[in-house]
């Protein structure tokens, strides 16, 4: 048996990025991972990230909105190349959950729906986990943190394994690290 600690923030938003951080660098340092993945729509996230993990051993897989989703791309074109700077990678792609404009309501929505009884922060990580792992930036069986949040900020944080949408079985959500409630 295993007992862990799962953060719960009484209110969603970015006012819990840095404890949502604390707990991703408390799971990075007992389970040796060296990769996060994480959502960052305006940057604002992914930088914070950056700045708190610049000079470590540690790889950021930023996945911001696809092009298309809202008005222009949000994401700033400055930080994509920070990010490469620094051996880190901004992946823009087609977001799994989000396809009812193409295929009209189906399945991909049952499934979100379903991880939004959770928060909305895990809908996000389930989905951007998909994505890396689509575009081979996360390797199936990989063990990864998996950052995301409500509207801005993070307040989420989980441990999974990586997977693709060829083989959704597989992904795994191992530990909570924080989650509103």
């Amino acid at each position: 048996m295993t007992t862990e600690q799962i953060v719960y923030f009484e209110q969603p938003g970015p006012d819990q990025t840095e404890a949502t951080f604390a707990c991703v660098d408390q799971a990075l340092a007992e389970l040796d991972i060296h990769k996060i993945v994480l959502a960052s729509t305006r940057g604002d996230t992914a930088r914070y990230a950056m700045d708190r993990y610049q000079g470590q051993d540690v790889q950021l897989i930023v996945v911001p909105h696809q092009y298309g989703f809202g008005p222009g791309q949000r994401f700033p074109p400055e930080l994509v190349e920070r990010a490469l700077a620094e051996g880190h990678v901004v992946h823009f792609s087609t977001m799994l959950f989000h396809q009812e404009k193409t295929w009209g309501d189906g399945p991909a929505q049952v499934v979100a729906n379903f991880l939004r009884l959770f928060c909305q922060g895990v809908k996000v990580c389930v989905e951007i986990l998909f994505m890396a792992g689509n575009a081979g930036l996360v390797e199936a069986g990989e063990q990864v943190v998996v950052v995301a949040g409500t509207g801005r900020g993070a307040d989420t944080a989980l441990v999974m394994t990586g997977s693709t949408t060829t083989d959704l079985r597989a992904a795994h959500i191992s530990r909570i690290l924080c989650k509103p409630l």
